[in-house]
């Protein structure tokens, strides 16, 4: 897994955790408003890495070896942690076992597992990858359908259409089926002061269950929902409201 840094001279950290279909620089336009003030740690996740020809791994694994990869660089307090959608997946089990001091965590539209039956479990993993899969085979043109909803230009989907294409079909595979089925201490123990779950209004359905988990499994945590935007459109469409959101987080 490389790890990209920014700011690495400011003492504060913040770790951005970017979603599945895209790479690290998913946060290429959020990275200017806070690289002056904080330290920013990047990681480009297995299977998503351009500089790492791998395929990735599951969401346990990639959370213990974040936590190895900060311990190594002797970092021990991060000020917030932030992931979006599978990124989220990684925060939520990240807090939830590491030994580092987190501040503020922030899942971002992020995925939870499912609270179902296994062979069920089965069902939506095959639905989802063939969804994906079919998305990578239908190029630029079946993306332009799939986000119409949204303000996103034409390169910005070439660029997930680039990303579909060198994923590998274990990678996609994986992705579904580690981020609805990763495992979780029960009961769970939040290990950071703060947790926020944001999610997109368009996208309150579609969050339901995972909203639902957050409010089961973390009662303290504070929910925050965004108008006119769609999921994980944030960093891409919004970068400075992302930044401004994210130095709150870190400051509250």
């Amino acid at each position: 897994m490389t790890v990209h840094e920014f700011g690495k001279d400011n003492e504060e950290v913040i770790v951005l955790i970017h979603p599945s279909a895209v790479r690290w620089d998913y946060f290429e336009y959020v990275i200017p408003f806070l690289e002056e003030k904080y330290h920013l740690v990047i990681p480009a996740l297995p299977g998503y890495d351009p500089d790492l020809k791998s395929d990735f791994t599951s969401i346990e694994e990639i959370s213990t070896e974040l936590e190895g990869w900060l311990i190594s660089r002797g970092i021990q307090k991060v000020a917030s942690i932030y992931g979006c959608s599978m990124g989220g997946s990684v925060v939520l089990r990240f807090v939830s076992e590491t030994k580092i001091k987190v501040h503020s965590a922030v899942l971002d539209g992020g995925i939870t597992p499912y609270q179902l039956p296994w062979i069920i479990t089965r069902f939506i993993a095959v639905r989802d990858f063939l969804l994906l899969y079919l998305g990578k085979l239908g190029g630029l043109r079946l993306l332009e359908k799939a986000f119409s909803t949204d303000e996103y230009s034409k390169e910005d989907l070439q660029y997930i259409s680039d990303v579909l294409k060198d994923m590998s079909a274990k990678t996609i595979w994986r992705t579904y089926d580690s981020c609805n089925n990763y495992s979780m201490p029960d009961p769970i123990s939040i290990q950071c002061k703060k947790m926020e779950y944001w999610f997109a209004k368009s996208e309150e359905k579609a969050r339901k269950w995972d909203i639902s988990y957050i409010r089961k499994k973390v009662p303290t945590a504070v929910f925050k929902c965004f108008e006119n935007i769609g999921h994980g459109g944030l960093a891409i469409l919004e970068p400075e409201k992302l930044a401004e959101e994210l130095q709150r987080v870190a400051k509250d």
